[in-house]
């Protein structure tokens, strides 16, 4: 019933947004005489800020046309290179790329938001290389006939898209993907496969989340995971092409975020009808752009949420050495030759400090020059990956981290 009340909810308040938005429009109308005062345009700018928050924001495009490098604008090349039922791979370059750029996977949460979130991080990466990303479906969009998907899979995926990308390529994971890209490099590692990655950097990564205990940490380590499949589990309704399977939805992760920095988003909510009364559309703009994207959510498949909680959070398997995958022990030792650069923010509110930096301890089989620890001042969990800090800051340490290990890895080849 769950899914089915939220179902019902929005199609409320759609209807609510398009009367709010028909009557913003109507006060702002030049030949309305209440436009040329406080009361008509105070009124307009309340009803276009309840008109956006309540509408339905789908799944947003990456948009990324062209790119300026070094002053010069190049036109971007976005395509889709390898389709899978629960998830793309894409891929962006453009003409000003060198012939031997490096080539990097960024590998995106799969959280409740879409790839797109990543869009800052994407077009800083690509200025100078060429980057896939992944793109996750919507989980209430992949029919039951294409079967589940837990954490498994995710690895999976991970080492199928770097096995087509090809040797000698950068991953960067964001976040909850910290675990799955870093399984997928010491499976990789321990079968001695050419694909394995030459880099991987991981950015506010939950590799242990004893350390840095966060209120998120706290909510999936106190309570049973039968709490979990009773209370944050839904089934998908009859007008999607999933219908039938079990979810997280993302509407329910969202939630869980705004809960958190309620204040915040009260705040920016106010400060976009205060500049929209006084008719400062850029600012105005800059904060629906944001609130496009963090409003845009999907659906994640039950068993992956819950294999992820129980793994990640209650039984804490990286740490202890007990992440299996396929029914096998995954070695993090078998990593010897993919350096790695793990990077958090002092004031990440989500994976807390010391959560992404244990890896470097669990890769034992790694020496000390093929490891880096990155701890940025001043940032949260999302300004590490995106921002101005992230672009002139961050971006550089992971560019120069690829920079000198791409070259490592080539003189191993040769």
């Amino acid at each position: 019933m769950l899914y089915q009340f939220y179902e019902l909810q929005r199609a409320w308040l759609s209807s609510a947004s398009a009367v709010a938005s028909i009557a913003a429009e109507m006060l702002s109308n030049p030949v309305n005489p209440l436009a040329q005062n406080a009361i008509g345009s105070t009124a307009a700018s309340a009803l276009k800020v309840f008109s956006y928050s309540a509408q339905h924001h789908g799944k947003p495009a990456f948009g990324i046309d062209e790119i300026c490098v070094d002053g010069v604008a190049h036109a971007v090349d976005e395509s889709t290179v390898l389709e899978k039922p629960f998830g793309n791979l894409k891929r962006f370059a453009h003409a000003g790329l060198p012939t031997n750029a490096p080539k990097v996977l960024i590998v995106a949460p799969m959280s409740g938001h879409y790839a797109t979130l990543l869009r800052g991080t994407l077009e800083r990466l690509m200025e100078h290389a060429e980057v896939y990303i992944t793109d996750w479906a919507d989980a209430k969009m992949v029919p039951m006939s294409e079967g589940a998907f837990d954490l498994d899979d995710y690895i999976d995926y991970v080492i199928a898209f770097l096995e087509h990308i090809g040797p000698g390529a950068h991953v960067m994971a964001v976040c909850q993907p910290s675990v799955p890209a870093f399984a997928a490099t010491a499976l990789m590692a321990a079968q001695n496969n050419a694909c394995r990655p030459a880099t991987l950097t991981m950015m506010g990564g939950p590799i242990d989340t004893r350390k840095g205990v966060t209120e998120v940490n706290e909510m999936a380590m106190r309570r049973p995971l039968a709490w979990f499949r009773q209370n944050l589990i839904a089934t998908v309704p009859g007008r999607y092409p999933g219908s039938g399977r079990r979810v997280y939805p993302g509407f329910l992760q969202l939630a869980g975020f705004m809960s958190m920095n309620l204040g915040n988003h009260i705040m920016s909510h106010y400060g976009m009808f205060k500049h929209l009364i006084v008719g400062d559309g850029d600012s105005a703009d800059a904060t629906k752009a944001f609130y496009d994207e963090y409003l845009s959510v999907c659906d994640m498949t039950a068993e992956f949420y819950i294999s992820t909680v129980k793994a990640v959070f209650q039984k804490h398997a990286l740490p202890r050495g007990l992440l299996t995958h396929r029914g096998h022990k995954v070695d993090f030792s078998a990593i010897t030759d993919t350096a790695i650069l793990c990077i958090e923010g002092e004031r990440d509110d989500i994976s807390g400090l010391g959560q992404t930096r244990a890896a470097l301890d669990i890769a034992s089989g790694l020496s000390d020059d093929l490891k880096k620890y990155h701890m940025h001042p001043g940032v949260g969990h999302y300004g590490i990956f995106n921002g101005s800090k992230w672009r002139t800051q961050i971006a550089p340490i992971v560019e120069s981290w690829i920079a000198e290990h791409r070259r490592s890895r080539l003189r191993q080849v040769a």
